[in-house]
């Protein structure tokens, strides 16, 4: 059986990224997955490429350039509940449909995709956390 990697190829995998980010521009239903990047989202498509190219089975390119490979930790100063993980989700689900994946990609990524989001996840709903410098621990 083939690698995600290999089925989508660098191009495929540039494409993928390209989409992604697109459609979460372009979806009203992303706005606050959207609101959690840079006005230019130029750089991201470049890190999930190189991301989704070691996590699909190619070269390790993201942990080359930027080390670490932990997706958590650059998302923990972002209030991430299932509703944020369900839009970055359908930016991925249309991105793979704007692409024209093939079903058997599609059915080959649908689980871990979404395990993958529901990792970065921190929180149970979409609730700004309280913004008191004196305050150590919220519960």
């Amino acid at each position: 059986m083939n690698t995600p990697y290999q089925i989508l190829g660098e191009d495929g995998l540039r494409n993928l990224s390209e989409a992604f980010y697109t459609i979460m521009d372009e979806l009203d239903e992303a706005k606050n997955v959207r609101a959690m990047h840079a006005e230019s989202l130029e750089p991201m498509k470049e890190k999930l490429y190189e991301y989704l190219t070691g996590w699909m089975g190619g070269p390790p390119l993201y942990a080359e350039h930027h080390g670490s490979v932990c997706m958590t930790t650059p998302h923990k100063h972002y209030v991430i509940g299932p509703k944020e993980r369900d839009q970055w989700l359908l930016c991925m689900d249309k991105a793979l449909e704007r692409i024209e994946a093939s079903e058997e990609l599609v059915t080959m990524l649908k689980e871990p995709m979404f395990r993958i989001a529901d990792a970065i996840r921190n929180s149970e709903n979409s609730e700004p956390r309280p913004q008191d410098d004196n305050m150590i621990a919220i519960g």
